[in-house]
Parts: C-alpha cells; sequence; structure tokens
C-alpha cells in the first residue's frame, strides 16, 4: 500500500533543508568581501600603519641606512613641528588656500548646476559636457598649462589683461609673495570645480518638483523659491561637498610642485609640501615628515567633525 504523496500545501511548510557545509550569510559576506579587505589592508591600513611608526621615530638618512628597527624618538617629532616656523607657515597658507577654494567652488558650483539645470536653456546641454573637460586633465599638466599662462613676458593672462587696459604693466603672478599663494588658487579651482558641479546637479536632480509648483501658485518667485526650498534641501550635499573641498584642498601638492614648488621664498608652502621636502628632500627626515602629515590629517578630521556638526541638518 503506497502512501500518498503531500499536498502542494503541505511541501511548502516544509522548512528548507540546509546543507551542513553551506555558510550563513554573514561568513559569506565576509569571504565575498576578503579580497576587497585585503587589498584595503595592504594598499592603506599597513601604510597608515606604518608611517604612524615613522612618526614616532627617528629616521633620516643614517637610520635609513641602518634599517628597521628604527630609534624610538617618542613625541620629539611633535614637540619640533609647532616650535617650527616654517610648519606654522605652511599651516597658515593652507587654511587660506584651503577657505578660498572651498569658499569660491561652493558658490561657483552651486550656480553652475542652477544654470545647467535650466530644461528651456540651450545653452545648459552645451555646459554639461563642457563642464567635466577640467576633471579630465591631469594635475600636473594641469599645473604645466598655468606655468605657461602666468609666464611673465610671453603669459596669456598678461597680454589679454594689458590689451584690456586692466594692468599698466605686466605682472609675475608666481613670481611675488603678495600674489603667489593666490595665484595658486585659480588653476586648482579651474581643475576640480566639476566635482562641485556635479554633486550639486546631482542633488538638484532629486528635488520634488511639486514644491517649486505650490510656491509658484503662492506667488513665489524665483529668489523665494531658491531661499526656501532649494538652499534647505540642499543643506545636506553643500555640507557635503565642503568637507570633501576642504579635504582635498588641505591635500593640494601637484600645483605648488609644478607652478611654483613653494616659492618665491616660501610664500607657498603648504603642509603637503612641507611633508614631501621634510621626508624626500636632505636632510630626509622621514620621521618629521610623517608627523607633519598626521597634524595635518588630523586637523582634516576635526574640521570635517565640525562641518557636520554645523551644517549637516536633518530635512524633516
Amino acid at each position: 500500500m503506497t502512501s500518498a504523496s503531500p499536498s502542494p500545501s503541505d511541501r511548502a511548510a516544509v522548512p528548507p533543508v540546509r546543507s551542513a557545509k553551506e555558510l550563513s550569510a554573514g561568513w559569506l559576506a565576509l569571504c565575498m568581501n576578503a579580497p576587497s579587505l585585503v587589498l584595503a589592508g595592504v594598499v592603506l591600513i599597513f601604510p597608515l600603519c606604518y608611517a604612524a611608526y615613522l612618526s614616532f621615530s627617528k629616521v633620516r638618512i643614517g637610520e635609513l641606512r641602518r634599517g628597521f628597527p628604527f630609534p624610538f624618538y617618542g613625541l620629539e617629532n611633535y614637540a619640533r613641528l609647532f616650535e617650527d616656523e616654517l610648519f606654522l607657515l605652511s599651516l597658515q597658507n593652507t587654511f587660506v588656500f584651503a577657505a578660498i577654494v572651498v569658499v569660491i567652488e561652493v558658490m561657483l558650483g552651486l550656480s553652475i548646476a542652477l544654470l545647467i539645470n535650466q530644461q528651456g536653456i540651450w545653452l545648459s546641454r552645451v555646459s554639461r559636457v563642457l563642464v567635466l573637460l577640467p576633471y579630465a586633465v591631469p594635475p600636473i599638466a594641469n599645473g604645466l598649462i598655468w606655468v605657461y599662462i602666468y609666464n611673465f613676458k610671453l603669459g596669456f593672462l598678461n597680454r589679454v589683461l594689458y590689451q584690456l587696459g586692466l594692468i599698466q604693466e605686466y605682472v609675475d603672478w608666481t613670481g611675488v609673495p603678495e600674489t603667489a599663494l593666490y595665484s595658486l588658487t585659480i588653476p586648482y579651482i579651474w581643475r576640480t570645480l566639476p566635482f562641485a558641479i556635479l554633486l550639486f546637479h546631482a542633488a538638484l536632480q532629486g528635488l520634488p518638483p511639486e514644491l517649486y509648483d505650490a510656491a509658484r501658485v503662492d506667488g513665489a518667485g524665483a529668489w523665494k523659491c531658491f531661499w526656501h526650498i532649494t538652499l534647505p534641501l540642499l543643506r545636506p550635499i553643500i555640507a557635503v561637498v565642503v568637507i570633501l573641498r576642504t579635504s582635498f584642498a588641505f591635500l593640494v601638492f601637484d600645483e605648488v610642485l609644478a607652478i611654483t614648488q613653494g616659492g618665491p621664498g616660501d610664500a607657498t608652502w603648504v603642509a603637503s609640501w612641507f611633508s614631501y621636502r621634510k621626508s624626500f628632500a636632505p636632510p630626509f627626515n622621514i620621521g618629521l615628515g610623517s608627523a607633519s602629515a598626521f597634524v595635518l590629517a588630523f586637523l582634516i578630521a576635526i574640521l570635517a567633525i565640525l562641518y557636520i556638526k554645523f551644517l549637516y541638518k536633518r530635512i524633516d
């Protein structure tokens, strides 16, 4: 006598049998992400830990020749940093550079994003393509381009300004301390501005149009719509742009290397250039250079926390 086969409802009620060799969801996720975690550890975590070790060590040419392990130096490198007038000047220049860059990029980035977001303007379609071109230029190539633009005798900038009557004589933009640091901000902004524009443009695409329709019905103009709808809704993305652009501006290096190399004198020494020169130029004080890099990273982290606390507000 054969037993009756289970009905479809009975089969659905039977829990699936899990093989003894089947991995749980957590272990499966760990195995799938293991290659990325190993790569991140090799590329990021190990160099960071090694740089931290160097910042607490005495590492110069003599120690490099003798090899690992290096003499422990404690907090001496960090103490020497804040007694170094050149390091304090580099931090001051970095703050000035970052403040100028971030303010201009946020204002210009939002303005251009609003322009290319307009559907009825034919120029907006062209601008969406052209705005990406500076972002495709390598940083060193961008710096070399601006070296020729700023050239005192043959530079395009001096020639145009002189022909327009805006200057009475040619200006050595990167050759005098009064203008050198400010001259570096223009090539940097030209290269990195598309990043802010893309973020703002993507955020504008996600704003609900019904809010603007309701505001126009109530008689609100373009400025009131921007001030009371667009700007409050963009506050989170503005905070993100400010944090990211501040972090990157604090790490400016390529334009300094290509255009001024810290000159004239020490007028364009910034924190990243200080770390580079102390580590890879005579007397090759790698411990001091590593310490200055960690001080810079700590300052960036503090600024990011302050930005998030005072700029980022949850939209209800």
